[in-house]
C-alpha cells in the first residue's frame, strides 16, 4: 500500500488536549522518549504509515516530511504539558530538538543551520562531533551515543537502497548536495564509527574579491583576467583545502559565455549554471569506469573547451591529455599535488598505471598539452589561502620538460615576485589567438616584474 503524507496529515489534525503541567523531574530525555512512543503508537494503529520512508525524506531535506514531524511534535509537547521543557542550546526550538534527537541528525543538525552555513565540513568520530570553523576542526559540546550513531547510519543508508548492507564504507548524498561518507566496523575501530559531511562552498568570486581575501595581489587582477581571456590550457594545483576549485571557478567566470563547454566532475561540486548562467555548458558527473565509457564521446564532442574538475586518477588525466592533444584550448583542471615541477611525472605515472604506455612519452604529451600551472596553498591560519606560484610548462626538443616561473610567493614577507619569462609555446599561441588580451597580458607581466616584489594592496 502506498503512503500519502497529505492524507495522513489531514487525518491527524491537531486535536485539543487538556494542558498538563510538565513534571519537574521529567527532563528533555524523557520527553523525547514519550514523543517517540506516541509516534510509534500512531504508526502502528494507522497501519499504512511508512516510518522509515518519512524519516529518510525528512533527513535528506524534504520540507513536507520534516514539517509533518515538527507539527506532530508540537501537538504532543502541548498535550504532555511540556512546552516549557528545557532543551539543548544547539537546537533552535523544542520541536526541532525532539525531532533531531529521535529521528534526525541529532547534534550534527546544528551544522545545517545559519551559524555554520560557511563551514565546509562536519565530522562524527565515535561520540564526538566536530565542525570546520575558520579553517580548523572544532570539537563541539554535543555528543552522540553509539546506539544513536548506529540508528543514524541505518537511516542514512536508506538514501541508497542499492548499497549492500555488509560494507564498512559508503558515500551518500543529501538533497542539497552534501556528501556523506560513512565508515563503520571493521574498517573503523570499535565504537569509533565515522561520518564525514562535506558540502562544497564555491562562492562566485571575482579576482577583485580574491584580492580582498589576500589570495592574490590586487595589482595582478588585470594580468589574470587577460590570461583567462587568451585561452591557455591551465592546471590549478595544490593540497586539499587550498582553494583550487574556488580559483578555477573565478577563472571560469571570465570565460566567454558564448563558447560551448563540457565539465566533468566526480562530485556535484561546481554550480557552473550559476557561475555562467545561460552559457551552453554541459555538466556531467562521471568517475573511473564511467569516465572511461564516455571518454570517446567526449573526444568526438564539438565543444570549444573542457573542464575536468578534480582530476583524481589516470582515466581523468588521460582523457584531458587526449582532448588537449587534438588542439583543444581553454581547458581547465584541478589536481592534488604539492610540487608543480613534478606535475608531468605525477600525471604521466597515473595515466600509465591506468591505461598502459610509455612513461617518458606520456610525460612529453602532458608537457605539450598544458600551458600554465597555478599553485595554491593554505597557510597555517587555515582560513587564509595564497597563490603560491604561476608556472609556464613547455616540452623541449629533447623531450624533457621546461618549467618557467612567472610568479612566486614569499611567505616570510607575504609578497609576490613576478617574472617576465613567458615560454615560447605560450608566446606563439598568444600571438596567434590572444589578440588584445595577449598584448595586454604581456605588458602587465612586464610591469609587475619591474615592480616586484609586490604586496597586496586592494587599492592597487
Amino acid at each position: 500500500m502506498s503512503f500519502d503524507l497529505g492524507s495522513y496529515i489531514k487525518n491527524n489534525e491537531r486535536t485539543p488536549a487538556p494542558k498538563k503541567k510538565h513534571r519537574s523531574g521529567a527532563g528533555f530525555g524523557e520527553l523525547c522518549r514519550k514523543v517517540s512512543a506516541a509516534f510509534m503508537s500512531d504508526w502502528e494503529s494507522d497501519g499504512s504509515a511508512d516510518a522509515l520512508e518519512l524519516q529518510k525524506k525528512a533527513i535528506i531535506g524534504y520540507e513536507k516530511e520534516k514539517a509533518y514531524f515538527i507539527r506532530r511534535i508540537e501537538d504532543l509537547c502541548a498535550r504532555f504539558g511540556a512546552l516549557d521543557c528545557e532543551y539543548p542550546q544547539w537546537y533552535p526550538s523544542l520541536a526541532e530538538a525532539v525531532y533531531q534527537e529521535n529521528w534526525g541528525l541529532a547534534g550534527l543538525s546544528e551544522w545545517f543551520g545559519t551559524r555554520f552555513s560557511e563551514s565546509s565540513s562536519a565530522k562524527l568520530i565515535g561520540e564526538n562531533i566536530y565542525f570546520m570553523e575558520n579553517g580548523r576542526m572544532r570539537l563541539m559540546p554535543q555528543k552522540i551515543s553509539r546506539r544513536r550513531t548506529e540508528q543514524l547510519i541505518r537511516a542514512l543508508l536508506l538514501l541508497s537502497p542499492e548499497e549492500r548492507m555488509d560494507k564498512s564504507y559508503y558515500e551518500l548524498y543529501l538533497l542539497d548536495g552534501t556528501r556523506v561518507t560513512v565508515f563503520t566496523e571493521p574498517m573503523a575501530k570499535k565504537a569509533q564509527a565515522g561520518l564525514i559531511f562535506r558540502r562544497y562552498l564555491i562562492p562566485s568570486l571575482t579576482f577583485e574579491e580574491q584580492a580582498k581575501r589576500n589570495t592574490i595581489p590586487a595589482c595582478a587582477v588585470p594580468l589574470l583576467k587577460n590570461m583567462a581571456a587568451v585561452g591557455y590550457n591551465v592546471v590549478f594545483m595544490g593540497p586539499v583545502r587550498s582553494a583550487k576549485t574556488t580559483f578555477l571557478s573565478t577563472w571560469q567566470s571570465c570565460e566567454d559565455p558564448s563558447l560551448e563547454g563540457v565539465m566533468v566532475e566526480t562530485d556535484p561540486e561546481i554550480p557552473m549554471h550559476k557561475i555562467l548562467p545561460g552559457a551552453p555548458i554541459l555538466q556531467l558527473i562521471a568517475d573511473g569506469d564511467e569516465l572511461r565509457r564516455i571518454s570517446k564521446s567526449l573526444l568526438r564532442s564539438d565543444a570549444d573547451y573542457f573542464i575536468l574538475a578534480e582530476a583524481r586518477d589516470g582515466i581523468a588525466l588521460d582523457t584531458a591529455v587526449r582532448i588537449a592533444s587534438k588542439g583543444t584550448k581553454r581547458m581547465k583542471l584541478t589536481f592534488h599535488s604539492r610540487r608543480p615541477d613534478l606535475f608531468p611525472l605525477e600525471a604521466a605515472t597515473e595515466i600509465v598505471k591506468a591505461t598502459g604506455g610509455d612513461l617518458q612519452l606520456t610525460m612529453k604529451m602532458v608537457s605539450n598539452c598544458f600551458d600554465l600551472i597555478f599553485h595554491l596553498v593554505q597557510l597555517p591560519d587555515k582560513s587564509q589561502k595564497r597563490l603560491r606560484g604561476i608556472y609556464c610548462m613547455n616540452c623541449r626538443e629533447d623531450g624533457s620538460t621546461e618549467i618557467r616561473t612567472l610568479c612566486s610567493y614569499d611567505a616570510s614577507q607575504d609578497s609576490w615576485t613576478f617574472y617576465d619569462d613567458l615560454g615560447e609555446a605560450q608566446k606563439i599561441y598568444g600571438e596567434e589567438s590572444g589578440g588584445d588580451a595577449y598584448k595586454n597580458m604581456c605588458g602587465q607581466l612586464k610591469e609587475l616584474a619591474e615592480r616586484s616584489p609586490v604586496k597586496n594592496d586592494i587599492r592597487a
